[in-house]
């Protein structure tokens, strides 16, 4: 009600459309509910990160609305198990072995032969996302879907410092130091012209729609009703085996990494 009351939003209930066929949680039902929401103009999608494309945001748009896509990963190993697929065939699906830099990412999206004016994107490089994103021109797609790193927190507007090869199992043995906090991206977004409209309750992956189609049923919802830590312990040790720390200890593997405030330009500590 006092959110209500001071204008703001409540949020898009995309988390009631969670379900999972193709994707990690519940992101196949939440991209199903924003494709009947939002006008899209050109069936396509964009992925990029996406190993084996076995488990991703876009196969299900692929296999169930027969979209045509565009996925890129930086290993030639799981492209070519893309290839392999059994299913390769039956759908316009094209591949790129490239890893993505902010020097290259027009150019490899350009590859795509698309217009830009592409129905959804998802990136998930588990690094330089937010660089990648700020460099990104070529095109302009109508849903976004970026994964962001909820260690960094709902306040703070930081990401990763650019490296051209960043990895980061070579940044930090934990695994989790990489991406941005959801307030970078919001940030960067509105930036372009996106406005913030669902995460899932996995505190993954952020949902963001073009101001320019945004409508009754695809508000803007602000950070404060849709931050969701993740629960994900994916953190490793330091002989690489998984430890299935808290949150509070996952965050705390990485306080003291050096972070970019993007909205200053300075860098601090995590």
């Amino acid at each position: 009600m006092l959110a209500q009351l001071n204008g703001v939003k409540p949020a898009m209930p995309v988390r009631g459309c969670e379900f999972s066929v193709f994707s990690q949680f519940g992101e196949d039902g939440i991209i199903q509910k924003l494709i009947t929401s939002v006008r899209i103009a050109h069936r396509t999608f964009i992925e990029f990160g996406v190993e084996d494309f076995a488990e991703s945001n876009c196969l299900f748009l692929m296999m169930k609305n027969n979209w045509r896509g565009f996925v890129i990963d930086g290993s030639e190993r799981w492209i070519t198990a893309v290839r392999r697929h059994d299913g390769f065939w039956k759908y316009d699906l094209r591949t790129r072995c490239a890893f993505m830099t902010r020097d290259n990412v027009n150019a490899v999206l350009q590859e795509s032969g698309f217009d830009r004016d592409v129905g959804v994107m998802s990136v998930d490089v588990d690094g330089v996302d937010y660089w990648l994103l700020e460099a990104l021109t070529a095109v302009a797609p109508r849903i976004l879907i970026v994964e962001y790193n909820s260690l960094f927190g709902a306040e703070r507007s930081i990401t990763v410092p650019y490296s051209e090869h960043f990895s980061r199992r070579q940044q930090h043995y934990s695994d989790l130091y990489s991406g941005a906090s959801l307030g970078a991206l919001v940030h960067l977004a509105a930036v372009k012209g996106y406005s913030l409209v669902g995460t899932e309750s996995a505190g993954v992956n952020a949902f963001f729609v073009r101001d320019d189609l945004r409508n009754h049923d695809v508000q803007a919802v602000s950070i404060v009703h849709l931050f969701q830590h993740s629960q994900v312990r994916q953190r490793r040790n330091r002989v690489g085996k998984l430890d299935y720390l808290t949150h509070q200890e996952r965050a705390a593997a990485i306080r003291g990494m050096p972070v970019i405030n993007v909205l200053t330009g300075a860098t601090e500590d995590f």
